[in-house]
């Protein structure tokens, strides 16, 4: 069910949801208190808290959808059975469920019974106001960047998208990058579409097909990979943009008109 990961006093584990998502649980070498990044599903966390004798104290929101807040409500009422104070934070301008903190990039949450402080990243694009949380190059980053690829463009625009990759990328090349989905093996597919001569790229697709063929996550990824195989933040090379004009049959000379082409055809691969 999961796989932990340890970082100076943070312990991430991953538990895994439906059929391709990633809750990750963070604790520290302070106690039995956890926290939870999207509970899509309340079940999967139960059973992790309970297996690994946890206590829930809070709960972090990336954005709204339905698999990243669905479990919200059962661990609220869950806590409330075991009397364990609990505290949701999430994005100001999405609804998130019994959100008591409502963050954007001016603030930090500090957890001080994990001893954890996360810096808040605003990331429009996937949606309107999805965040992410950093803290000891941890990146927490729900469905903006992934190992590969970015989310779907289903409130912001590709300016927007663009201008979140940027600033994910501007991070130091040694950030962990936790995203909420196991979806690299179909991004690079298509990376391998747009970009076939990138030997960087077929070198980490040849090692995600090994890991998925036994069964291991490939996520977390880095920023320093993603910087090397992922067309989304690469759309200032010209490589990238060379291919979105051969797919789009117009000149493009410009990294936000390739990422839009290149967006585009992801959304049609």
């Amino acid at each position: 069910m999961l796989q932990s990961q340890s970082t100076t006093n943070m312990k991430v584990s991953m538990i895994k949801a439906f059929s391709d998502n990633y809750i990750w649980a963070i604790s520290s070498n302070l106690g039995q208190k956890m926290a939870l990044v999207d509970p899509g599903d309340a079940n999967v966390c139960i059973e992790f808290i309970e297996q690994e004798q946890m206590q829930l104290s809070s709960i972090l929101i990336t954005h709204h959808h339905a698999d990243h807040i669905g479990g919200i409500n059962k661990l609220v009422e869950y806590c409330k059975n075991k009397q364990w104070p609990l505290t949701i934070y999430g994005p100001e301008s999405e609804n998130i469920p019994h959100c008591d903190v409502a963050l954007n990039d001016s603030h930090t949450v500090k957890l001080s019974d994990l001893d954890l402080e996360f810096s808040i990243i605003d990331l429009p694009g996937h949606t309107s106001g999805h965040i992410a949380y950093l803290a000891q190059d941890n990146l927490f980053c729900g469905d903006t960047l992934f190992s590969g690829g970015c989310g779907r463009l289903f409130e912001g625009t590709p300016s927007q998208m663009l201008s979140s990759l940027e600033k994910l990328s501007a991070l130091p090349e040694c950030t962990r990058v936790y995203c909420a989905h196991e979806y690299t093996q179909a991004n690079l597919n298509f990376a391998l579409t747009v970009e076939p001569c990138n030997t960087e790229l077929v070198h980490y697709y040849n090692q995600v097909l090994q890991k998925r063929e036994q069964g291991i996550a490939t996520i977390p990824t880095s920023i320093m990979l993603e910087k090397k195989i992922n067309p989304f933040i690469r759309c200032h090379e010209a490589s990238l943009m060379t291919s979105a004009g051969e797919y789009s049959e117009d000149t493009v000379n410009d990294k936000l008109k390739a990422f839009t082409i290149i967006r585009a055809w992801k959304d049609n691969f």
